[in-house]
């Protein structure tokens, strides 16, 4: 039996060898038997690979969605981060803008009246609530900052030093209801009180009841013995309102104060005060209106009808 089954085996190798042969010599000679199977196999395999396929698709769909879902929440959030970024550094630009042109400013002020000063940023800015109007900068005594020195802005008087520190100090700005600051009327000699009153608006009260007072009046600092607080010339605001109650011993009056302390960025203080007072030489320059165009019309008379 083991030598029967032997026999048919290696007879079945054989067949399978010759015909595997004959095939291929047919395949080299062009003869189109493979190409048919081929062609065949394909045909009835056919529907099914389009049935594999139509089943397949929408997994294959989901997984791709997937993943191109992910990719997409990425390039969100990537995107949301750099124009987080850039919004960040378009309001430093506009900040640093802000400084540099108040800087500026401070810098020609200071120059006109030869004040010797230190620049300073503004780092914080203290509560109103406490009825205590108060910034804080970020320059003290290593600067040769003391308390009692002027502390100017780009317009002109912003406030006044009440506490140093090697690196920073506390400034008391000039609308604090506890600020007094002796000025005079510039192109005069007429002399008043300035008190804050929590913000732009102050209040005048003036020393003589001689003195008079009138609408558009600009302020000056009078300035202090040895300087201190006060060192004298600075720009304090302008009369808005006169008060000419009957029986009042002195003139009072309502005033601007120059300086925007909502935008207080920069501000100096003068750590050393001019030779010479500067007199009326920070007077603010008004602008002067820009004159509105002249038109001429010309009127021709109509002819007068005919009877």
């Amino acid at each position: 039996m083991r030598r029967g089954s032997e026999g048919r085996s290696r007879l079945l190798l054989i067949i399978l060898i010759v015909t595997a042969l004959f095939l291929i010599t047919l395949d080299l000679r062009g003869v189109g038997v493979i190409q048919g199977a081929r062609q065949g196999t394909q045909t009835i395999l056919s529907p099914f690979q389009r049935a594999g396929s139509f089943v397949l698709t929408p997994v294959k769909n989901f997984f791709s969605d997937a993943t191109h879902l992910g990719r997409t929440r990425n390039q969100i959030e990537k995107l949301r981060s750099d124009n987080a970024k850039l919004k960040a550094e378009l309001l430093n630009r506009k900040s640093a803008d802000v400084q540099l042109s108040q800087l500026k400013s401070i810098l020609d002020l200071a120059g006109k009246a030869e004040y010797k000063i230190v620049n300073a940023r503004v780092i914080s800015q203290g509560s109103s609530q406490s009825f205590s109007q108060t910034i804080t900068i970020d320059a003290g005594t290593n600067a040769g900052i003391k308390i009692n020195m002027t502390v100017l802005s780009e317009f002109g008087i912003a406030g006044v030093v009440k506490d140093v520190y090697p690196t920073s100090a506390l400034i008391e700005l000039a609308t604090d209801p506890e600020f007094r600051i002796g000025v005079r009327i510039a192109g005069t000699q007429q002399i008043g009180i300035l008190s804050g009153r929590g913000n732009r608006s102050a209040s005048l009260q003036l020393i003589d009841n001689l003195t008079s007072v009138k609408v558009g009046d600009i302020l000056l600092a009078r300035g202090s013995v040895a300087n201190s607080p006060f060192v004298p010339g600075v720009p304090v605001g302008y009369v808005t309102a006169v008060d000419n109650s009957p029986g009042a011993i002195a003139q009072s009056a309502t005033i601007h104060l120059y300086t925007d302390f909502s935008t207080l960025g920069v501000v100096a203080v003068v750590v050393g005060a001019p030779k010479n007072n500067p007199g009326d030489a920070l007077v603010p320059v008004k602008p002067q209106p820009t004159p509105l165009p002249t038109v001429t019309v010309f009127v021709t008379p109509s002819p007068s009808p005919t009877k």
